[in-house]
Order: C-alpha cells, then structure tokens, then sequence
C-alpha cells in the first residue's frame, strides 16, 4: 500500500494529521476497503505512541468496549461507520475520521495512480483505462490493475463495465440483468463483506441473501440457486443474456 502522500484526498485531510495525533481520546478512522485505512491507522497509533487495532468491527460489540477502555488513546480502523450498531456503543466513544475513496475522491486517481506506478517501477504512457473509475478495491484493485498490466500487459475489465442488456426492450429482463450488475458490484467492492454489500445496496440482509440466491455471488464463487422473479417466468427467461458469454 502507498504512503500517506499515496492516498485519496492526502491535499485535503493530510492538514488534520496533527490534529488526530494529539487528540486524547481513541480515534475511530473508517471507510471502504481497499482505501488505506491499515496504512492511516498504523502511522497515527505511532505518532501517538498507542495500540493499533485493525478491522475493529470483528471484535464484537464487548470486546471492543474492552479494548477501547484498555487502550485509552488507542487507534481502530473499520470498514463500518461510527453509527452502524454493530458498533455504534463503543464507537461512540472515539473521534471518527473518515477516509475518501477513490470514487470520493475522483481527482486524485491520476495522482495516487503514478505514485504506485513509482513504486513499482513502470513507466508511461500507460492506457487511459488504468485510471478509469469505478475501480472496485479502491487503492488495491488499482495496484491489481497497475500490477496485472506490468507482468501480463492485461487491461483491466471492471473499468469498462458493460451492461448487457435483452436484445428486447422487455423491462422485467432488463431490470433483472440490472439487479445482477449492481449485486455483482456491491458485492465486489465489498470483497464478499455481506454486511457492507447491503449497505451499499440500502437493502435488509434478508434481501441481500435474497438477491444472491437468484443471482449469485461472483466473490465467494456461489452459483444461483433460485429462479428469477415470476415476471420472468413467462416465457422471458430466453430474453435475459449470459453474463459470461
């Protein structure tokens, strides 16, 4: 992972680092994966001479109020907001950061972009689709792209997303193959975290699940196993694409 110069919106927060460093209190920095927050979360606990504590939401609710109240100033890092009640009880007793992503921070890619491309020595030009967004993994699925086009010349697939839509205009098959796409792509970014791909979704986990049965679950490697809705059951089914053809 690149430094902290490396990471998306550093011109816009990077001014607040001393700020969190000499805070007294516990600091809850959080975002999506992929986005940096191992990298942040171990400079500040150092800088602070504190406990670092990686994906903080897998403690659980008490053993996070116990770390939290045996580590004072400590630094934890989530992929969960400060609100989420998962961890709303304890979280509430830290100061929250939140680190951009990619796609918050869309002018910040060529930078962060060029700096790993430093780091791992390659040189331009490069194809303008190693810089498109979306860039599922954020700074990681960049690095992935930067990496796959260094040893295999390969162009990343997930930056020209391509809806493949019913050659009809039947609106149950083409929403059915959007529904598919925005899964798929939740689940994705969220490298196979349910929990997060719901949120991202704005659905209950009961749908997600839901979802998954009757489209899958490209992450974990899990086939349908639901048919689709009854709409589509009306002879429609032959109007719905593959994805992987």
């Amino acid at each position: 992972m690149a430094g902290l110069e490396g990471l998306p919106g550093f011109g816009r927060w990077g001014a607040s680092l001393d700020v969190l460093v000499g805070h007294p209190g516990p600091l809850w920095i959080y975002g999506e994966a992929g986005c940096g927050l191992t990298t942040l979360g171990a400079f500040l606990a150092r800088g602070r001479g504190a406990a670092f504590q990686d994906d903080a939401e897998g403690l659980g609710p008490e053993a996070l109020a116990a770390w939290i109240q045996a580590h004072p100033s400590g630094v934890l890092a989530s992929h969960l907001a400060p609100e989420d009640p998962a961890v709303a009880r304890a979280a509430s007793h830290c100061l929250p950061f939140r680190l951009p992503s990619l796609e918050d921070e869309e002018d910040d890619l060529d930078r962060c972009f060029w700096i790993m491309a430093k780091e791992e020595g390659v040189s331009g030009p490069l194809p303008p689709l190693l810089t498109a967004l979306p860039c599922p993994g954020n700074l990681r699925g960049l690095r992935n792209r930067l990496v796959r086009w260094k040893l295999l010349g390969q162009l990343p697939e997930d930056a020209a997303p391509r809806l493949p839509l019913a050659d009809s205009e039947d609106l149950a098959a083409n929403l059915h193959v959007l529904e598919r796409l925005l899964l798929h792509r939740a689940l994705r970014r969220s490298y196979g975290n349910r929990v997060e791909a719901a949120k991202r979704l704005g659905v209950s986990r009961r749908h997600l699940y839901l979802l998954i049965a009757r489209h899958g679950d490209p992450v974990r490697g899990e086939a349908p196993t639901a048919e689709g809705p009854k709409r589509l059951l009306r002879g429609q089914n032959s109007c719905i694409p593959d994805p992987h053809r």
